[in-house]
Order: structure tokens, then C-alpha cells, then sequence
């Protein structure tokens, strides 16, 4: 976990970039001492978002450095683990 965390310091320029370009916005993640890592994630169309992501270079580069850091996806990679959950609460800014 320690070293997940250490290479998320470092996203790559080019990898926050793609992420930029292909639609993500205030992304982050968030991750529990016994492993469980949480994301947020806001984009116009999600599935687009990932879809466009999973076309670009870096993407691949990064996915594969990433890799050994999951279990249990069946042969899906890293990005293609998520569990989308429904909101059921919101508290409005002012």
C-alpha cells in the first residue's frame, strides 16, 4: 500500500493530462489501512470518460505499472475494477 500511495504522488504530467483531456474532473483516491481504496471521480459521461482514457497510450503504460497491485479482477485490468455506487446523500454548497 505504501508504494501505491508512493506512485500516486508521482502521476506521470502526460497521465494527469490524458485524464484532463479525455474528461475527468476532480479526481481522487482515497485509500483505508487494510487495503480498500475508494474513488471520486466527476465527468459529464463516465462511461465516455473511460472509454476515451482506455484509448490513449499512457493509459496502457500506466494500467500495466499498476497491475500487481489488484487481485481478484478476473483478467479485467486495474481501470476496468470499478464498482459504481448510488448516492444517497448531498449536502449543497452555498
Amino acid at each position: 500500500m505504501a508504494e501505491y500511495a508512493e506512485r500516486h504522488r508521482a502521476v506521470w504530467p502526460e497521465m494527469r493530462q490524458a485524464l484532463t483531456d479525455t474528461g475527468w474532473r476532480n479526481y481522487s483516491l482515497f485509500l483505508r489501512e487494510d487495503g480498500l481504496l475508494i474513488g471520486y471521480v466527476e465527468a459529464d459521461d463516465l462511461e465516455a470518460a473511460q472509454a476515451a482514457m482506455a484509448e490513449t497510450e499512457v493509459n496502457a503504460r500506466w494500467q500495466a505499472e499498476m497491475a500487481e497491485f489488484f487481485t481478484g479482477l478476473e483478467g479485467r485490468g486495474p481501470d476496468e475494477g470499478f464498482q459504481l455506487l448510488t448516492e444517497v446523500f448531498h449536502l449543497e454548497g452555498k
